[in-house]
């Protein structure tokens, strides 16, 4: 099976232009491709998971991979996907989600001489003058076009800046940029991005004639990547600081049965041959591929040590059903129990097993939370500073969220 053929068994590619030539680049190795990054905040999550399988994917055939980080991009906003304007950044936090990037990266793409390359489009964004883009870029670029682009017919109701319509403008520029000054000859993206890119081949074609070699390829990114991206706490990060790597593997060690299958072709490198011969496993041997796929996407991030680790514990946990040394822990401050009491649903949302108040209250009042063993019997109850002392106390969330906190 050639690289081109497997992603397509593996259901990542929805979508391309010149498929023959496309797959005919992958398949010999010859495609510089870049997937753009936009730093809208310090960790990628898992969302981003499908991008960086795909480039770890397609270096691994010999092609090269251009990490692009939006540091140019960022100070406007993509209005894909978005029901509003999202909120501007500074330079500084924009550049330091970008360092942050970098070395999440580090772990999936191999950055070394020769290899791939990590390109911040803020090098050449911010030093356009406007009136020459204008002239240069802007002459090529339809605005009726744009406007049936999904990405603004979705934000006309509620209302599209100025500033986020020159997102695809920037966007196809960028492509435009590194085609001349670095050979990128392919784009990936995900499908909420396809006019995007389409714009950066059309931006090539205009700009350089029908002979230049400007091709784009697209993947199901946003349908099927970025919502994995979310639980009931919040995003789940690729940052052991944000997410620990034992909430981590457990994210993935309880996703939904339906989804198993599909995720273990996506994102690990499993070989398909043994992805396929699960596809008949279901009850105890279900829950073992939901562990293959906990390990190694948690190996991926965090190494094989802490994958070995967050397994054990987890085993160990759900073995016992007490075993607090394993488990995610959260230690309060002296302020954060007032009157020598803390109220569950504070707690609930100290120790990130709910974003809000309004989902702790969601959680209690349908029965779906234990404080040693006992299931709170409502949202008044409160937790004395006594019980936090020592090993603490140990919440349970659901069936399979177990939490330590102490104080």
């Amino acid at each position: 099976m050639t690289t081109y053929e497997e992603l397509k068994a593996r259901g990542l590619i929805a979508q391309v232009t010149d498929e023959e030539e496309i797959a005919a680049l992958i398949n010999a190795g010859k495609a510089t491709f870049y997937i753009g990054f936009d730093p809208t905040a310090d960790s990628l999550h898992v969302g981003h998971f499908m991008a960086l399988s795909l480039m770890k994917r397609l270096q691994m055939a010999g092609n090269r991979p251009i990490a692009l980080l939006g540091g140019g991009t960022g100070m406007v906003g993509d209005p894909s996907g978005r029901t509003d304007m999202r909120q501007m950044m500074t330079p500084e936090r924009i550049a330091h989600n970008c360092a942050c990037f970098k070395k999440q990266m580090s772990r999936f793409i191999d950055f070394g001489e020769g290899k791939a390359l990590m390109i911040n489009n803020a090098d050449w964004l911010l030093k356009l003058n406007y009136i020459e883009l204008l002239r240069e870029v802007g002459a090529c670029f339809s605005v009726n076009n744009m406007l049936r682009a999904d990405c603004y017919k979705q934000r006309m109701e509620k209302g599209l800046s100025f500033l986020e319509f020159n997102y695809m403008i920037m966007q196809s520029y960028d492509f435009y940029h590194m085609f001349q000054t670095v050979g990128c000859n392919l784009q990936c993206g995900g499908d909420d991005q396809w006019s995007n890119i389409l714009g950066g081949t059309e931006l090539i074609r205009r700009k350089l004639g029908e002979d230049a070699y400007g091709m784009t390829i697209t993947l199901l990114l946003t349908s099927e990547g970025k919502k994995m991206g979310k639980t009931q706490a919040g995003a789940v990060w690729l940052d052991p600081e944000k997410t620990s790597p034992y909430d981590f593997y457990q994210y993935w060690r309880n996703i939904d049965d339906a989804d198993v299958l599909k995720c273990l072709r996506m994102l690990t490198f499993l070989p398909l041959a043994q992805v396929d011969e699960m596809a008949q496993w279901q009850g105890a041997k279900l829950n073992t591929a939901k562990e293959m796929l906990a390990f190694e996407l948690t190996a991926l991030v965090h190494g094989q040590e802490e994958a070995e680790h967050a397994q054990a514990a987890a085993r160990a946990l759900f073995a016992t059903g007490g075993d607090r040394s394993s488990m995610p822990s959260t230690q309060l401050s002296a302020e954060d129990v007032s009157d020598g009491v803390i109220g569950i649903l504070d707690l609930l949302v100290k120790c990130g097993l709910a974003p809000s108040k309004a989902e702790a209250r969601r959680l209690v009042q349908q029965g779906g939370v234990e404080v040693d063993g006992e299931k709170v019997p409502d949202i008044t109850l409160q937790i004395p500073a006594a019980a936090l002392a020592g090993e603490g106390i140990m919440i349970k969330k659901g069936k399979k969220v177990f939490h330590r906190v102490f104080a």
